[in-house]
């Protein structure tokens, strides 16, 4: 299953550092299937957003995954792929950048044809392969119907797909340069969502969160001081306040670590894939054995 992992401290700037990939002999476990590919999303002083990911193609894309990250941002967004639809190059690795914003995603979605037709002239935005990319040009096309309303425009688009195609999970995480946007639809997947204070719960604590088996792990001691709000796949810390969002939910961080909340897609899907209807490859980038 794909590791999503967003963090906000707007408008504080943090310095963090991440492992994507921790720890030197995870991949070496034969039990467990092996990472497609890592990045990470972040943004620039000026607001530029930046992307640093490969895919795990080959020994040097190894290499890079591991090696330590250490970036300044307000909002990041992390991602570790096991694809499932296109191959294993830099384009259909996660984050995607569009129109200032960064976005992955952990799911399946099926019907690309139909959600190609969909995105008619826009889908010349997408420079990959993947359902993921495609998603988030749709997500964006709806925003920029709506005004720049982000919150309006992943609702409208993640409500058609669920309406339209055969999906199996459409969790994603989206960020600004000052704001951070999550989705769990519908409950396939989970995504847990930590609003930090200062210090942690002790009040004196750094952030130090370390995903299972070796992937993803993320450090800042700036988070001694600066509050934060964390969304990612699985609870990466002892915190006894990480809470499961809802199916349906979608989550918005504000400026200020200001969180918001609503069920905005409170019906199942239309076509729900379950494992056994997904392609081999798809099927088994959705397996908890992947983690």
């Amino acid at each position: 299953m794909c590791r999503l992992f967003g963090m906000s401290s707007a408008p504080h700037r943090t310095r963090a550092t991440f492992w994507l990939l921790d720890a030197p002999d995870s991949l070496r476990d034969q039990s467990r299937r092996d990472p497609d590919g890592t990045g990470i999303g972040y943004f620039d002083d000026d607001g530029t957003p930046r992307v640093d990911k490969a895919p795990l193609a080959a020994y040097q894309d190894l290499a890079f995954a591991q090696e330590a990250k250490r970036i300044d941002s307000a909002t990041f967004v992390a991602h570790v792929r096991y694809a499932s639809t296109g191959r294993l190059v830099p384009r259909n690795t996660h984050p995607f950048r569009m129109d200032g914003r960064l976005f992955a995603h952990n799911g399946v979605i099926e019907g690309l044809d139909a959600l190609d037709a969909r995105l008619g002239d826009e889908r010349a935005a997408v420079a990959g392969d993947t359902d993921s990319e495609r998603f988030f040009a749709l997500v964006t096309r709806e925003i920029r119907e709506r005004g720049g309303d982000v919150g309006a425009g992943l609702e409208h688009a993640a409500r058609w797909i669920a309406g339209h195609l055969p999906l199996y999970a459409l969790n994603l995480v989206l960020v600004t340069r000052d704001e951070l946007w999550a989705l769990r639809y519908p409950g396939t997947h989970r995504l847990y969502v930590l609003e930090r204070p200062a210090g942690g719960h002790h009040g004196d604590r750094h952030l130090d969160h370390s995903g299972t088996a070796g992937r993803m792990r993320v450090h800042s001691g700036d988070l001694t001081s600066v509050p934060a709000v964390v969304v990612a796949s699985e609870r990466m810390d002892d915190n006894p306040h990480w809470r499961l969002m809802e199916p349906g939910e979608l989550l918005r961080v504000a400026p200020g670590v200001r969180t918001s909340s609503r069920i905005a897609l409170p019906d199942p899907p239309a076509h729900q894939l379950r494992t056994s209807d997904l392609r081999p490859e798809a099927a088994a980038s959705q397996s908890a054995d992947a983690l």
